[in-house]
Order: C-alpha cells, then sequence, then structure tokens
C-alpha cells in the first residue's frame, strides 16, 4: 500500500503544474492581446487598448500622401458607419494595388506619441471575384 502514501505528493505536484500553466497563459495572452476595433471604438478607447490594435474602416477621399521616401502612405482611415469618425494612419511599407479611396482596409499597429496610428501592416479588402456584375450569365 505504499502508492497511497505517495497520491498526495501527486496531487501537489499536479496542482503546481497547473497553476504554472494557468498563470502563464493568463499574462501571457493579457500582454500580447490585439484589440480589433472600428475608427469610432478607436477614438474613446482608453491608450491601453491601442497601443497593439487592429483597426479597420474605409480609407478617406481627402488626405491621402506618400512620404518624401516613397515607401508608405499617410492616410486618414474613417469609420464604415459614421464617415465623420477619423483616424490618421501612417504606414511605412509596400502599398498593395488595391488601396485607394474608398478601398475597405485593416491597419496593425499602434498610436504614436504624436496622436496619429502607426501602422506595421496595412491589408486591403479584395474585391470578390464572384460579385454578381461581374458573372457571365
Amino acid at each position: 500500500m505504499s502508492h497511497n502514501k505517495n497520491t498526495p505528493i501527486y496531487l501537489i505536484a499536479f496542482l503546481l503544474f497547473l497553476g504554472g500553466v494557468s498563470y502563464l497563459c493568463y499574462f501571457g495572452f493579457s500582454e500580447n492581446s490585439i484589440y480589433f476595433l472600428n475608427v469610432a471604438e478607436a477614438r474613446t478607447a482608453s491608450p491601453d487598448k491601442l497601443v497593439n490594435a487592429r483597426l479597420f474602416g474605409t480609407v478617406a477621399e481627402d488626405g491621402l500622401k506618400n512620404p518624401a521616401n516613397g515607401s508608405g502612405v499617410i492616410f486618414r482611415l474613417e469609420d464604415k458607419d459614421n464617415t465623420a469618425q477619423t483616424i490618421l494612419v501612417n504606414y511605412v511599407g509596400p502599398v498593395p494595388d488595391t488601396f485607394k479611396p474608398g478601398a475597405e482596409v485593416i491597419v496593425e499597429g499602434g498610436i504614436s506619441g504624436k496622436g496619429y496610428f502607426t501602422a506595421k501592416t496595412l491589408m486591403t479588402k479584395c474585391p470578390s471575384k464572384y460579385q454578381k456584375e461581374n458573372r457571365k450569365s
């Protein structure tokens, strides 16, 4: 009956292991969480939510600029539902061919100290090949 004496040790070891895994999961996920927000939500969000965020919206018709070095773009991202809500985005990197005013985009990055959103990635929503007007009937 020696295995009954070891049961509390195994139970304690299991609980310690479970506690360690829980701790790592909780703090690992909370440190690396990315908030997915529309422009209106981003404008009212607390600064900690905008350190690492993904925003979606539409490229505004005006305010589109290419930086002097030619890499990237500066533009106003507007809320899809409320075009009065905008945020200035500065993106450095290759710009997708489908990027243009009116295009739906997703940017990932964070708010800079100067108050604009610095994007590390820029993705455009591709128009579907299967839209009604493109079908041959």
